[in-house]
């Protein structure tokens, strides 16, 4: 691990102060992800600058039908929230499925957000039930966030401070786990939304994507089992020594169809 200065602000204010300052700086939420890359020696930032400490990060709170919760909730947290639990209990299951006792009590939605890990499980989430990040200067749409694999919308000196997400009792995510990591090989969310139904894919290769074809098929009458016709896009789709391109493709279509099976599709 390289030598750096340690910063922990208690107000938001201060944190964007100390990133406008320090341009080499990196924030520390959790830690699940930074921690293991500083102690491998892959990141040399001059100052880690922790938002533990800003109480106006963290708290669960139901704004115009939406519920907006702090990027300093850890997953732990989420996942035992009452209002998240009775206002969207597809995303408190999801939580309380990331990795191990440890990572849900450290880890938080908002770093998870913004690192964007192509395997990550809140991404699927976000972009299925057309969640909206708050940052420190604007609203960001879930379908414009995440860019690609560990890449966001989210500017230099920017900071996630809320996920917003519409109530939704319709929605379920389905997870082919890693059995070592607990990270997705292959994870899916399906949500039945107002507008229509939304899929997202995560862990099947460069980032979370939505299936629009798949979307289509469902909201023209199709079943869950209609969707192993259903096209899916070969260039989203990535192997490694867990499995390839194509197995990832078929195991989305199999996940795809057990969450919506959870639904009652």
């Amino acid at each position: 691990m390289y030598a750096f200065d340690y910063l922990r602000p208690d107000r938001i204010e201060d944190a964007s102060a100390l990133l406008a300052e320090h341009p080499e700086a990196s924030l520390l939420a959790g830690g699940q992800t930074m921690l293991p890359v500083l102690r491998a020696r892959l990141a040399a930032p001059s100052h880690v600058i922790s938002l533990g400490g800003i109480a106006a990060l963290k708290g669960v709170t139901l704004a115009d039908e939406r519920l907006v919760i702090g990027a300093a909730q850890t997953h732990a947290q989420v996942a035992s929230d009452p209002q998240v639990l009775a206002l969207l209990p597809s995303v408190a299951a999801l939580a309380g499925g990331i990795g191990d006792v440890q990572v849900r009590h450290r880890g938080t939605i908002g770093g998870s957000v913004a690192n964007n890990d192509p395997a990550a499980c809140y991404p699927a989430a976000l972009l299925a039930l057309g969640a909206r990040i708050i940052t420190t200067q604007r609203v960001i749409e879930a379908d414009a966030f995440f860019t690609g694999m560990f890449a966001t919308a989210l500017k230099a000196g920017e900071i996630i401070t809320a996920v917003s997400f519409p109530r939704c009792d319709r929605a379920h995510y389905e997870k082919f786990r890693n059995p070592a990591s607990r990270f997705a090989l292959v994870g899916v969310c399906v949500a039945s939304l107002p507008e229509g139904s939304r899929i997202a894919v995560t862990g099947a290769g460069f980032g979370v994507f939505r299936w629009h074809a798949g979307e289509a098929c469902l909201d023209a009458g199709g079943t869950g089992n209609d969707l192993a016709d259903v096209p899916l896009d070969a260039d989203c789709f990535t192997g490694d020594l867990h499995g390839s391109a194509d197995y990832r493709m078929h195991m989305t279509r199999i996940i795809a169809a057990r969450a919506f099976a959870a639904l009652g599709r």
